[in-house]
């Protein structure tokens, strides 16, 4: 398939979402109110067991805060297990009926032998909805495999690369007048990886690869751009979206004059579409596409797109991290979740994925990977609506299991 025709496509789904009710919802807009009466979460369940009487939730600028916290153990990328913790905060910096929650996530890893993973994300929205600050904060060392370009590559002729990665994103945009749900705005983007190497210093990852940029042995790898963002979210919560719609195009530009090693460009295009049958049932169907590409042939190898390295690393599940890398990539999921018992503290989901990355020699899309799996919720916070989740997932030859403070989208 041709890559235009795959951009085509994405744009047509996302514009018929346009034509449709923005609140994307079969419920009456004036029937979904906050109540979280008559609701449980794990902080009242634990509580109550324990006769613990908790005092009320500290205040920003005379808003409530709330937390979500889980300590867990997960497969790492290169194989063994690491201690995971996830810690969010939840808050509303103005009116709740006019300003959307703003979080922060911490959620550093390690697997006590020297390799550790440190990510802050944070998104916030400012009283009222006039400004929206997004940002995304990592210093990581974990290796990780690659399987080279394209979508026809062997499971197991894979190689394992080492670096220290830095990454660096702020975002802020403008809400555009009389678009209640409409911003634009630009952002700074940062990523670094240092001393990228095998560990063979016969196979280097360029021989592996058979791409030119960004893959020397015990090289650094600086890309520095500038990115211009466009954004329509009337999602009211983006740790448990609730009905509505998400769309944001960012335009980064990478000059050499910011640091970058040359110049190159890329497009990302997301796409989210939320609908609810039964609010008291969180019985939610959820869509979530991405395009995403570089403009040009010289982008860092590392920098190129790959399944599960989306803005957020939450999409691709059921396949391993960076199994697919090419020019261009496109990843369509769906999934559905349903409430389990009615006061919402037990929950499922179940999701489904497809994505194809272009050929190296044509540029093509030429092969389609799918991937399904299912899994359990809790709700930790029904303030916020933070759930803990437990995802088993599967593609082929390849599954794992996924813990999570929020949805995957």
């Amino acid at each position: 398939m041709p890559r235009f025709l795959l951009a085509l496509f994405c744009s047509c789904w996302s514009l018929c979402l346009l034509a449709q009710n923005p609140t994307g919802t079969l419920v009456p807009p004036d029937k979904l109110v906050k109540d979280t009466s008559g609701k449980r979460d794990i902080i009242g369940v634990g509580t109550k067991l324990l006769h613990i009487n908790i005092r009320k939730t500290p205040k920003v600028q005379g808003k409530r805060v709330y937390y979500s916290f889980i300590p867990l153990g997960a497969p790492v990328p290169a194989g063994g297990e690491a201690l995971v913790t996830a810690t969010n905060a939840a808050f509303d910096l103005g009116d709740d009926a006019k300003t959307f929650l703003s979080n922060v996530t911490f959620s550093p890893s390690t697997n006590l032998h020297g390799e550790w993973n440190l990510p802050f994300r944070s998104n916030i929205w400012s009283p009222g909805n006039k400004w929206n600050f997004e940002g995304d904060y990592r210093v990581t060392f974990y290796p990780q495999y690659t399987w080279g370009l394209g979508g026809n590559t062997a499971p197991s002729n894979k190689i394992l690369v080492r670096y220290t990665y830095l990454r660096f994103y702020q975002n802020a945009l403008r809400r555009i007048s009389n678009k209640p749900y409409l911003f634009a705005g630009i952002g700074y983007n940062l990523d670094y990886h240092i001393n990228i190497h095998t560990t063979s210093d016969s196979l280097t990852l360029a021989k592996f690869t058979g791409y030119k940029y960004g893959t020397g042995q015990f090289v650094n790898s600086f890309s520095s751009g500038l990115t211009f963002n466009l954004l329509y979210d009337s999602r009211t919560n983006e740790i448990n979206p609730l009905p509505g719609w998400f769309y944001n195009i960012v335009l980064r530009v990478n000059p050499k004059f910011l640091g970058s090693e040359d110049n190159w460009y890329s497009l990302y295009f997301d796409a989210r579409k939320y609908i609810s049958f039964d609010r008291r049932l969180m019985n939610v169907l959820a869509f979530w596409s991405y395009l995403w590409t570089t403009l040009g042939s010289n982008a860092p190898y590392l920098d190129l797109p790959a399944i599960t390295w989306d803005a957020n690393q939450r999409s691709g599940r059921g396949f391993y991290p960076s199994r697919y890398t090419g020019r261009t990539l496109w990843d369509f999921e769906t999934e559905y979740r349903r409430a389990i018992t009615n006061d919402g503290l037990l929950g499922f989901v179940v999701f489904g994925s497809v994505n194809t990355v272009t050929e190296p020699r044509t540029s093509n899309f030429a092969y389609l990977h799918a991937a399904a799996g299912a899994g359990l919720r809790v709700k930790f916070n029904k303030h916020s609506g933070t759930n803990v989740g437990m995802d088993v997932a599967a593609s082929k030859g390849h599954w794992a299991i996924y813990f999570s403070l929020g949805e995957a989208f």
